[in-house]
């Protein structure tokens, strides 16, 4: 029942920052943006949440996890609300940037909550199946969405979105478990921090985080406006293809994880995984037709996350469970300046160039970045330290 309620309450920001995705060209349309405007508009929130994540990581392994992981996905939804009723884009963009801080607070929270549901044995597991919530929710929203968009417009989606998630919410706030109280784990001195962030494990895996949000934003955020404007579909094909991206990258976060943990080989997953998502970003160029459009977007929409929980398992594996919250945080941080920097050049890239395909070509170029860093991981010792706390 825990799990379930902390995977349905953080797919509650996902609806709202797949509805941005996904209403970008209405929006566009709506307040007359450029697109590096709505790149902008998208990358605010992206910006905030990255550099909140290490303070808030170091919090959670300290306070109420619970209570920071409810409060920061209510000020998220608040946020959303106010977005459906801003006309001004400085306004929007504001509305963003402080989402984005709210936002930070469920990311390393909601992580710690739903791995003390698990063993030690089964965290990429956990991991993959707290972040398939997201992808489950904007199945739901990128199907039913274009349809609501017609009579209700893209502002009345966002204000339902909202309060579906202030319900989940309540609901967990009620009789949800929040596992084990922080306080009760032994914690290293904040003085050790800094010492533990120069962990070489910490970093590498910090490269691939970038990386790998960086294709993912990058994807996510402007999938739908590449089918409708240089591929030249509707919005509901745009629509159909999300939602179809979604369907097939939730159960693959838990796939993935699952492998990892079985296999005990956590860098073989992410390394096949960045090696496929680099082919499909090219092949999303090449695409012309719907039908190479759509295997495109499928073996993309398969790979782009397979590696989440085996990534974020790496260095706990490395440095503890009981940091897991600061180093969780750390790598998000990397992995939002990728996010952040990702669909901001796009957009400036697609202003400059007319077309997505340098962009893309671009996003393909990362992920060899991180095949490199995967290598060098590989050179590391395997092993926990002994200081590491069982459990």
């Amino acid at each position: 029942m825990s799990v379930a309620l902390i995977v349905l309450c953080q797919s509650s920001q996902a609806l709202v920052v797949g509805g941005i995705a996904l209403f970008l060209p209405l929006i566009r349309g709506d307040l007359q943006l450029t697109y590096a405007q709505g790149g902008a508009l998208a990358a605010a929130s992206t910006f905030t949440y990255a550099l909140m994540q290490v303070p808030v990581g170091v919090l959670a392994d300290r306070v109420d996890t619970k209570r920071l992981f409810l409060v920061g996905l209510i000020g998220v939804n608040v946020l959303a609300c106010a977005f459906a009723g801003i006309h001004s884009f400085g306004w929007l963009v504001v509305t963003q940037a402080v989402s984005g801080v709210f936002r930070s607070m469920a990311f390393a929270p909601g992580l710690i909550l739903i791995g003390r549901q698990f063993s030690a044995a089964k965290q990429a597991t956990a991991m993959g199946l707290y972040v398939a919530g997201g992808f489950s929710s904007s199945i739901v929203l990128n199907l039913v969405g274009p349809l609501l968009v017609g009579p209700w417009g893209w502002r009345g989606v966002f204000l339902l979105c909202a309060g579906v998630g202030v319900v989940t919410l309540v609901l967990y706030g009620l009789v949800g478990d929040g596992g084990e109280d922080a306080r009760e784990r032994r914690q290293p001195p904040l003085r050790e921090l800094p010492g533990l962030l120069r962990r070489p494990v910490v970093w590498v895996t910090g490269v691939i985080q970038f990386v790998r949000l960086a294709t993912t934003h990058g994807v996510t955020m402007w999938l739908p406006t590449f089918v409708v404007v240089q591929k030249g579909y509707s919005i509901q094909t745009a629509g159909f293809l999300v939602a179809m991206a979604a369907a097939l990258t939730a159960p693959s976060n838990i796939l993935g994880g699952y492998v990892a943990d079985r296999t005990g080989r956590p860098l073989a997953v992410v390394g096949v995984s960045l090696s496929v998502v680099a082919l499909s970003l090219v092949g999303l160029v090449l695409a012309d037709s719907l039908p190479w459009l759509i295997a495109a977007v499928a073996v993309n929409a398969v790979v782009i996350q397979l590696y989440f929980g085996p990534l974020f398992a790496i260095p706990i594996q490395y440095l503890g469970r009981s940091v897991a919250g600061a180093i969780s945080g750390f790598g998000n941080f990397c992995a939002n300046l990728g996010g952040f920097t990702a669909v901001s050049v796009l957009g400036a890239v697609k202003d400059a160039t007319g077309s997505f395909t340098v962009g893309f070509a671009m996003l393909a170029g990362l992920c060899l970045v991180g095949i490199g860093a995967v290598a060098v991981l590989r050179l590391l010792p395997a092993q926990a330290p002994e200081s590491t706390p069982s459990r």
